[in-house]
């Protein structure tokens, strides 16, 4: 019930400060990584989740499909792409998955935790998890050289 209250007042403070905002940038309270993963792990998300670089423990359903995060990417995930995944994770499914691994029925088959994370919580997920993502270098294609005619 507190935590209903608390998201409800956290909503109301967001939708006022958008409304003032000039540029509408979101952003919550920053997190810890090192507590982030404490709750990755707390919330099983390695039951469906593989997080480049960071040993986790085996999920324990055999046919589960599991999502790769973090490692070299070749456009960041900001801090609003990794929040938004987590609070509505239907809103993009999982690039490069067969759609019918991952959704069901175009929603996705991850667990929403909305009732039952807490926000320190969410901000501290989202730190562990941008701090394993990284730019991929970019390599430019080879061509010749052209000295005209």
């Amino acid at each position: 019930m507190v935590t209903m209250r608390f998201l409800a007042k956290l909503s109301l403070i967001i939708c006022l400060a958008g409304c003032a905002s000039e540029n509408n940038d979101f952003t919550l309270p920053p997190g810890d990584a090192e507590r982030g993963q404490a709750a990755f792990l707390k919330f099983r998300c390695y039951d469906c989740h593989r997080v480049h670089g960071v040993e986790l423990p085996v999920g324990e359903e055999p046919d589960q499909v599991v999502v790769e995060l973090g490692g070299q990417v070749e456009r960041l995930k900001d801090y609003g792409d990794l929040v938004t995944a987590i609070v509505n994770p239907s809103h993009r499914l999982a690039k490069g998955y067969d759609a019918n691994l991952v959704a069901n029925e175009e929603k996705s088959r991850m667990t929403v935790y909305n009732d039952v994370m807490t926000v320190s919580q969410l901000v501290d997920i989202v730190a562990f998890l941008q701090s394993h993502y990284e730019l991929r270098p970019y390599e430019p294609t080879p061509y010749p050289d052209y000295y005209g005619p």
